[in-house]
Parts: C-alpha cells; structure tokens; sequence
C-alpha cells in the first residue's frame, strides 16, 4: 500500500484510470447497442476499446480529481464506521472501504457523466437532470462495484507493486 505523498497519487492514478477505463468501455458497448445484439458483451469490438480509450483520458482525470476531493475521505469514513484494521480483519476493512469509495464515487461520476453527456453534449434540459442522474446511477453501480472489487482493484494492487518492488 502507498506509504508518501507520491505513492499516493500513482496509486489514485492508476486507480483512477483503471475505473474509468472499465466503466468506459461498459458504458460504450452499451451506447453501440451491443449488449442489444445477440450475444451480448460478447460482441464487443476494437471500436469499442478505442472509443472508450478516448474518452477514459478525460473521464480519468476527473475521476482522480473527484476521489482525492473528497471520495476517498468519505469512503474511509463509511468503511471505519464498521470496520477497525487494528481489531478487525486488514483485508475485510480494505474491502469495506472499497464498498465506501465505490457507494460515493459511482453517483458522483454518474452526476458529472450525465451532466457532459447528456446536458452539454447531449442538449438535455436542467430540468432532467435528476431522472437522467438516477438512471445513470442505476446503469452503473453493479458495473463499478464488481468492476472496482474484481478487477480496477487487483490490477492496481498488482502495478503498484510492480512499480514500488523494494531494492533487492
């Protein structure tokens, strides 16, 4: 685990990326209307990759602006309100915490989502926002929660002791 400033925020960026990539390419295939064909996901194409690959640069971005604002603080917050790594399982709390990042940052970037999507690029009314939002939020959460535990989390995890291994 990240232990200085700058560990840190190699850490966040990979993180970041990671997430924002994986729900990009979700969120495309969806926009392409794969998961319509038959087959599903199992449809997806180059296309869809690199479409998401374009947007997942910005989308990165903000996501790491966002979690180190406030969405790390708050899912620690939601995770030590159950969990102690001193008493308590370190793996367990790792994962609460997780589920705390996950539960803050999926509405989150769903609202920022919506909001250039649908309001800016989209042409939506102000006045739509709220329903648009909470579809969004619907669309997402099982995505970000399994993608971010299964595999934005491991993959981080693994790069970052790739990149961190200790002079031997």
């Amino acid at each position: 685990m990240p232990s200085t400033k700058t560990q840190k925020i190699i850490f966040g960026l990979i993180m970041s990326y990671a997430m924002a990539y994986g729900m990009e390419v979700y969120n495309t295939a969806i926009k392409m209307g794969i998961p319509l064909q038959e087959g599903g996901f199992s449809n997806l194409t180059g296309v869809v990759f690199w479409e998401a690959f374009k947007e997942s640069l910005y989308m990165g971005l903000i996501v790491f602006v966002l979690s180190s604002l406030f969405g790390n603080r708050l899912g620690a917050y939601i995770a030590s309100r159950h969990c102690n790594p001193a008493v308590d399982n370190p793996y367990l709390c790792r994962l609460l915490r997780q589920g705390g990042t996950v539960a803050v940052m999926c509405p989150t970037m769903s609202l920022a989502a919506s909001i250039l999507f649908s309001l800016i690029l989209g042409g939506a009314s102000l006045s739509s926002l709220p329903a648009i939002w909470i579809g969004t939020v619907i669309k997402n959460f099982p995505m970000a929660f399994f993608w971010n535990f299964f595999a934005a989390a491991p993959f981080t995890n693994w790069a970052f002791r790739r990149i961190f291994r200790k002079a031997e």
